[in-house]
């Protein structure tokens, strides 16, 4: 009975790691730059507008207000004139556009898209320029989408902030169709990758209007995800829960009401995100054009704007990496883009560890290998004792064998001549099975982090291995090898790993059912083919874990 638990565990460890095996793509090693989204709010949100500076006269232009609802949608540009304004950070590096005005690029500075320092700086704007700006805030007519067409005049041709210096403002003002004047206030920070932006709206005319302020988000999802258990797509804090908005087919759209903490865009490593500032309840409008293109729009409560009056809206933004870290600093709840599912409680924790590891170690390997140590010893006594079980079990095989023998045809009084072998011999049945389960929740806590962990993305370890977010592969071969995704080569800490199961395996103490016995020494073969494509830092969790067992059943086994 004990083995047979057992056994029924480890195929439950294989179906799920080769259902992971199957169900993830491989790893594409040029990927369209992602981000994911975080922000702080600005001081004095509430209150008052950020300090605006002094432009040239605002310039008439188009809004766009006869366009049709798929060219709104999509908001293609006026042909006005455009000027580009370029940011640079220690960060990152910013193109924005006076038309909307938008982003056209924003490159984060210390991630590229390969793991090569010739490879380029990842781009956070995915969304092609013809199919509208990735970024829009417009104030218009209830329901409709910021077309993002209006040009805006700005006294800057460039800003370049230094470490340590003062956050500096970007103003554009423009006089729109309507005859209202907004001015859209961006401000930038040097060492965060958030943007707080305002936008003030003022009726110089006679007439009340009535409108709201509108938000959207547009991106291009890369052809493949790279990570473990990774969502990409549209996603936002509703209500205090997150929602993956997920949108599978051309012109499938979705909408959520509720309280609007943050809209975002996300994918395995990056994330963009938008946040409306205070929360308020409004709308989130989602969609999928003809041509792949993910659209969020957040549409504010009414506004009624009268005569000589004004109205202002706040909004962060984040364009950055999905780091716990950077998240946190943003606040507003940011942080709940990164999602360890079930595991999270312990996950984060985890997470932590390894990141306090790192900072002494500077190795996300070795710091791999401590919480490996630290963990197995947390769990020493519960190992310790499951071995001790296992192999009281095993001097019990023969006795049982003959109860079962004896006891063939009648089952009831079997299981009442064990129950009082184990009795005589104070055994537990289940003691080997019950330390195994309550390591499952941290093994695979485990397994979401090592896999889609951005702290490991291109971080090195040691010899051939430089990236543990990638599978390890040593002497590349021109030609496909049989369940291996690219790069081709040969696995070494995968075969390592492999062997080291099987040492783990040939200590552990046999069932006494040849048939189990055969089926569990091809256990090592199954995880070695499944994990042939992890990440090279998970396969080292594994393999150094592994060793640490071996090493335990080696003390048991000599002990009399």
């Amino acid at each position: 009975m004990d083995k047979r638990t057992i056994l029924a565990f480890a195929l439950s460890f294989a179906v799920l790691l080769l259902w992971s095996f199957f169900a993830a793509p491989p790893k594409d090693q040029n990927p369209p730059g992602r981000p994911r989204a975080s922000v702080k709010a600005p001081a004095g949100t509430s209150s008052a507008p950020l300090p605006e500076k002094a432009s040239p006269a605002p310039a008439p232009a188009p809004v766009g207000s006869n366009q049709t609802p798929e060219a709104e949608s999509r908001g293609p540009l006026s042909p006005v004139e455009e000027k580009e304004i370029r940011v640079e950070t220690p960060l990152y590096k910013a193109v924005f556009s006076n038309v909307g005005p938008t982003l056209k690029s924003f490159q984060l500075k210390r991630y590229r898209r390969e793991n090569n320092p010739r490879s380029p700086l990842i781009e956070m704007v995915s969304v092609p320029h013809e199919a509208g700006p990735c970024l829009s805030v417009d104030f218009g007519p209830r329901g409709r989408n910021p077309a993002g067409s209006t040009a805006f005049t700005t006294d800057k041709d460039l800003i370049n902030l230094g470490r340590g210096s003062e956050p500096e403002d970007l103003t554009f003002k423009a006089l729109t169709k309507e005859g209202l004047t907004i001015t859209k206030t961006f401000r930038l920070y040097p060492d965060e990758y958030r943007i707080d932006l305002t936008v003030t709206v003022e009726n110089p005319g006679g007439t009340p209007l009535d409108g709201n302020f509108s938000a959207a988000l547009r991106a291009l999802p890369p052809g493949k995800k790279k990570g473990y258990y990774s969502y990409v797509g549209l996603v936002g804090l509703v209500d205090g829960s997150l929602e993956e908005i997920e949108l599978d087919d051309p012109g499938e759209a979705k909408e959520l009401r509720g309280g609007i903490r943050w809209l975002a865009y996300e994918d395995d490593y990056f994330i963009s995100a938008l946040i409306p500032l205070p929360e308020t309840n409004g709308v989130l409008a989602a969609r999928k054009s003809k041509d792949g293109v993910l659209q969020v729009v957040h549409s504010g409560p009414a506004v009624t704007l009268t005569p000589s009056g004004r109205t202002t809206a706040h909004y962060a933004l984040y364009f950055g990496p999905r780091d716990l870290e950077q998240l946190k600093k943003v606040e507003l709840d940011l942080d709940r883009a990164v999602n360890f599912g079930w595991t999270d409680i312990i996950a984060r924790p985890l997470l932590y560890l390894l990141r306090f590891f790192y900072n002494y170690t500077r190795n996300y390997g070795v710091a791999i290998i401590i919480l490996t140590i630290l963990i197995k010893i947390i769990f020493w006594p519960l190992t310790h004792k499951s071995y001790k079980s296992m192999k009281e079990m095993q001097k019990l095989q023969p006795r049982m064998a003959k109860i079962r023998e004896k006891y063939k045809g009648n089952k009831e009084q079997m299981n009442k001549e064990l129950m009082a072998l184990y009795k005589t011999y104070k055994v537990n049945p289940m003691g080997g099975c019950l330390p195994m389960i309550i390591q499952i929740p941290v093994f695979f806590a485990l397994f979401r982090i090592l896999g889609n962990a951005i702290e490991l993305r291109h971080a090195p370890f040691m010899l051939w291995i430089n990236d543990l977010s990638a599978p390890d592969r040593l002497f590349r071969f021109p030609f496909e090898i049989p369940f291996m995704s690219p790069p081709y080569g040969i696995p070494i800490l995968t075969l390592l790993m492999g062997a080291s199961m099987f040492i783990q395996q040939k200590m552990t103490p046999t069932p006494g059912d040849p048939t189990q016995a055969k089926v569990m020494m091809f256990l090592p073969l199954i995880f070695t083919v499944m994990f042939i494509n992890f990440p090279s830092g998970l396969v080292l969790y594994w393999l150094v874990n592994n060793v640490l067992s071996i090493g335990q059943q080696y003390r048991i086994n000599r002990k009399k």
